[in-house]
């Protein structure tokens, strides 16, 4: 019987044992950031400033764009004096019926007037919130993609914004073995530009996997704080994936198991 240490290269072969074994990868990555957006114009007008800058950070509600909004401004007044002299009007008529010095007609209609200089005075008021845009969060800008004093429509990309706070590390591997990746397994990511190692998590296995490659998206959180990180940035993670040992006969006919 032969012990089962004695498993070694004889005659230019060799032999595994049953026992599995494990196969490192080493897996291309990139960085990639939790939230990011492309701020874009809701009105067509005149871009008055623009209050930050590429690579300039920001937080949540700071101003971003500003617009021209002297016309916008002009008829969000004249909508707040219709709408008073609308509300008066509905006062009067309502105190005149209750001293039957007036028809109820006359006040339903005056009471309608109010609503109608109401309803403007509101429209009048989300046009003109629309000249300001407010980061939707904290962050920096990517890329300015117009200038103040140029005229845009509606819809027109301003500004590339990106939180960067939390990031995340994107990685396609072979479908071989996502079965030994599980929601909340520790890794580590090794990132080029810096040669330094991270610890990160799984948080997300693709829901389908590719048929033609053979490979699956996975996404990992970077723990921790480390500002000298940028979305963008690549390396690799290593995982180790199991591999199921061959079995080969040893010379002499003996198997070992």
């Amino acid at each position: 019987m032969i012990p089962y240490h004695a498993a070694t290269i004889a005659l230019g072969c060799f032999v595994l044992s049953a026992a599995t074994a494990s196969a490192v990868a080493a897996i291309p990555t990139q960085l990639v950031a939790v939230q990011y957006t492309t701020v874009s114009a809701e009105l067509p007008g005149k871009i008055d400033r623009i209050a930050v800058k590429e690579g300039e950070r920001f937080k949540v509600g700071q101003e971003l764009v500003a617009f021209d909004c002297v016309l916008q401004q002009a008829q969000l007044d004249e909508a707040q004096a219709t709408f008073g002299a609308a509300e008066k009007s509905k006062e009067v008529h309502a105190r005149l019926l209750e001293l039957n010095s007036a028809g109820t007609l006359e006040t339903e209609k005056a009471a309608s007037d109010a609503a109608v200089a109401l309803a403007k005075l509101n429209s009048a008021r989300a046009v003109t919130s629309k000249c300001m845009i407010a980061a939707p969060f904290s962050g920096r800008v990517v890329e300015q993609k117009a200038r103040a004093h140029q005229y845009i429509q509606a819809g027109q990309a301003i500004l590339d914004i990106l939180d960067d706070s939390t990031l995340e590390a994107e990685f396609i591997m072979s479908s071989d073995g996502v079965r030994s990746i599980k929601l909340g397994m520790p890794i580590q990511i090794t990132v080029d530009e810096v040669r330094k190692k991270y610890p990160a998590r799984i948080i997300r296995i693709g829901a389908k996997i590719d048929a033609v490659s053979h490979t699956i998206k996975i996404v990992a959180e970077v723990r921790g704080d480390h500002p000298e990180l940028i979305a963008g940035m690549t390396g690799h993670v290593q995982l180790a994936t199991p591999a199921a040992a061959s079995k080969r006969p040893a010379p002499g006919g003996i198997h070992l198991e």
